[in-house]
Order: C-alpha cells, then structure tokens, then sequence
C-alpha cells in the first residue's frame, strides 16, 4: 500500500490523523493530496506531512484511488457537486467521515457508478488509538472494502457495520464515547479533591487510572466482567464503591445516555443526509 494514492478533501483535525497514519504505516507523501480551501491550514499541512496541498478540490482528486470526505455535514453538497466530473472521469473509492450524511444523498451528488462508503471515526485517532464503524453497501467489492479502510486501521481498530442506520449506535457509544470517559475521570478528579487530595494530584491520578485500565481491557481478552472482578475483592473498597454505581442506576443512565446520542445522531442524519435535488 506504500503506492497509494488518495485524495483528503478537507484538511482538519480527523483527515491530520489519518494522514499521519497512514504515513506512519509506510505510504509516501507524495502519493497523498489535500484539498483544502484554507490557506493557513494548507500551510500547515505541508509543512507538518509533506503532503500535496491545493484549493482545488477537482486536481485533489484527479489521480487518487481513494476519496476521503473530510468536510462538515451542512458543506457535504456544495463541495460534492463541483467534483461530480472529476469523480465520474476517474471513479474513484468514497469514504466520506462527515456524521449524518447518508450514502444515498452522498451518491445522488458524486454521480452514478461511484463506490461510495461511510465511517465514524474517533477522536483517538489522533493518537493512532481510534475506534472506527464503517458501513458499505452489497455493491462494495472485498477489494474496495479494503482499499477504503486503509486509513483507519492505520488510525486503529476498525468495527463493520450490518446497516447504515447502525451508524447512530456507532456515534453514540465510540464516536462520543471519549467525552464520557473525560467526564468520570473529571468526577474522580473533584471526588479526591474533596477526599482531601490536591487537585494536582488527583488530576494525574485520574488520567493513569484512566489510562491504565484501557490497556489492561485492550491486552486482555475482552472479558470486562472479569477484569471488574478481578479489581473488586468480597467485602472491599471497590465493592463498596460499584454498590452506590448500582443503586444509582448507573447502567440505566448510561443506557439512555446512549439512547440520545444515537436519537441526536438520527435527526443529524435527517437533517443532512436526506435532502436530494
């Protein structure tokens, strides 16, 4: 894959992480363009990769077998239609990361006979840890499916998808999932500073804590029941601790934590992915 050759259209935090990775796995800079409309980030990204810069969506894309589609939601339409001649002259793979916009509104604006695919990714790919789902139709070819994820395994572990709309689920549990892991090591934090840590203190306690156990749950088989388990001894402080989480109803709240993101992701969906011309 160190010949590949593709083509980012937006150049923001998501397409920075992928470049890198994919850099980092061994494909050549100069096999990788950037269409992106801000000069200032143009700059960057050429002197932070070594990559092709252009304002010109159209040559970006011009030589490149795959397509990734780096741009917010609402700006999905008006930059895809301009580019219908230049994907339709060479047909290349689609991978559009943008939330929300539905393939069949995705291939109504690149044009019939476009191998279109869509993910969600993380934020973690920023640091090469990213969790990502990815969906394709039964039109998507083996080989097409693997050219297309090249990015994101490059970024991390990538997760497929039955269905589209299983996408939303995607959203809700890994796509947001880093905010609610931020959130209880910010609870831990304030918990220990009222325990009479400092808040210095506390604060590193909570990010190794927070660190250490996704690698324990990510080097070990899987079982999180029992590596919970094996932290909470018959009559311990841990016992007592996941007690008050139980009668909290923490596993409801996060149920129907999930359940809104993945209703907000389904309007999202509605709301960019829908409307054909």
């Amino acid at each position: 894959m160190k010949n590949l050759r593709v083509a980012f259209i937006g150049g923001g935090n998501m397409a920075s992480a992928m470049i890198g990775a994919l850099l980092r796995s061994g494909v050549r800079a100069e096999g990788i363009t950037v269409g992106e409309s801000d000069a200032a980030q143009r700059t960057r990204l050429a002197a932070e990769f070594g990559v092709t810069v252009t304002d010109d969506n159209a040559a970006a894309v011009r030589s490149a077998a795959l397509v990734v589609l780096a741009v917010k939601p609402q700006q999905m339409e008006a930059v895809l239609l301009p580019l219908r001649p230049a994907l339709q002259s060479t047909k290349p793979i689609v991978l559009s990361i943008a939330a929300g916009v539905r393939i069949a509104s995705l291939q109504h604006w690149c044009g019939a006979g476009i191998a279109v695919l869509r993910a969600m990714p993380n934020r973690p790919a920023l640091v090469g840890a990213g969790a990502t789902g990815v969906y394709a139709g039964r039109a998507i070819t083996a080989a097409q499916r693997e050219l297309a994820t090249t990015p994101l395994k490059a970024a991390g572990s990538v997760i497929w998808v039955e269905s589209e709309d299983l996408l939303d689920a995607v959203t809700a549990l890994s796509g947001s999932g880093p905010a609610y892991f931020f959130l209880l090591a910010e609870a831990l934090t304030a918990a220990g500073v009222q325990l009479g840590l400092t808040n210095d203190a506390a604060h590193q306690l909570s990010i190794a804590t927070l660190n250490g156990a996704g690698i324990m749950a990510l080097q070990s088989d899987g079982n999180l029941a029992r590596l919970r388990a094996e932290v909470t001894s018959k009559g311990g402080t841990t016992e007592a601790a996941l007690a008050v989480f139980e009668s909290a109803g923490l596993r409801d709240i996060v149920s129907r934590a999930l359940k809104a993101a993945a209703l907000r992701s389904d309007e999202l969906s509605r709301q960019f992915g829908t409307r054909l011309n």
